[in-house]
């Protein structure tokens, strides 16, 4: 299936996306830019195992 192969590149996408909104949000409510921060930090982590 092709969607398979553009998974890694939509979870890279995503963890871009969610590192923007954590240098956004970081001198107003750090502790969402943690939560951002988690998350972009799964989505790379999910990017790189789905592309091995």
């Amino acid at each position: 299936m092709v969607f398979k192969d553009w998974v890694w590149l939509i979870l890279l996408a995503l963890a871009g996306f969610l590192l923007g909104g954590v240098y956004v949000t970081w001198k107003t409510s750090r502790m969402f830019a943690f939560v951002l921060l988690a998350g972009a930090v799964l989505a790379a982590i999910g990017a790189v195992t789905w592309m091995l």
